[in-house]
């Protein structure tokens, strides 16, 4: 999954990995006698929701539950950033913690247009700890990986200096028939300013 940039290139939108949707598995092969060896001798990874790779050591996805921690276990998650403001699961933290899975959480309400108001010191708080390296392996995620993942998403897409159509392009895709020009809105006006002191050595941003 690895976004090779050698050439030094920036990256378009459409060169983004798209989102796994629908019944989508990635299988493993396990020693045939191993303790958690399933019949026909592999284990079976079910990623999140909306699940793809935004640049090297970072993914975003839906809310993941239960029958997607083999996956993330793959990844070998160092942080996971949550956008919803709902306590977290237990069974999602007790993964975390048995993982040593850091969780930065930055509750942001769910609303419906006209009524959305996305805090832009929030988003910025995020962005913060997605910039920060030591955070990688990193995954965003809020409960449908579309609107307000979208948003944090657009905004580090804006400080890659990608241009306005690659990032609601990006958008688009993953929000589909839901797209909000509210958010496309505030990705367009987010004030990177402050953010790009922060060094970034991501596939995307390389020069």
């Amino acid at each position: 999954m690895k976004l090779d940039s050698s050439n030094g290139e920036m990256r378009t939108a459409n060169e983004v990995s798209p989102p796994l949707t629908g019944d989508i598995s990635l299988k493993r092969k396990r020693p045939a006698n191993g303790d958690n060896t399933e019949r026909d001798g592999e284990e079976i990874f079910v990623p999140p929701l909306n699940f793809a790779m935004v640049d090297n050591g970072i993914f975003r996805s839906g809310f993941p539950d239960s029958a997607n921690f083999g996956f993330l276990k793959s990844l070998r998650l160092r942080s996971i950033i949550c956008l919803c403001p709902e306590p977290y699961p237990e069974a999602n933290s007790e993964f975390l913690k048995a993982n040593g899975i850091e969780l930065y959480q930055f509750g942001i309400e769910s609303c419906k247009e006209p009524f959305v108001n996305i805090p832009e010191d929030t988003v910025r708080e995020a962005m913060k700890v997605l910039l920060d390296t030591k955070n990688h392996p990193l995954l965003i995620h809020c409960k449908r990986g579309k609107h307000r993942t979208g948003c944090l998403v657009g905004c580090l897409r804006r400080l890659q200096r990608w241009c306005l159509s690659s990032v609601f392009d990006e958008y688009q895709r993953f929000a589909a028939a839901k797209a909000r020009v509210s958010d496309q809105r505030f990705i367009e006006l987010f004030d990177i300013s402050s953010l790009k002191h922060y060094p970034m050595s991501f596939s995307c941003s390389r020069r």
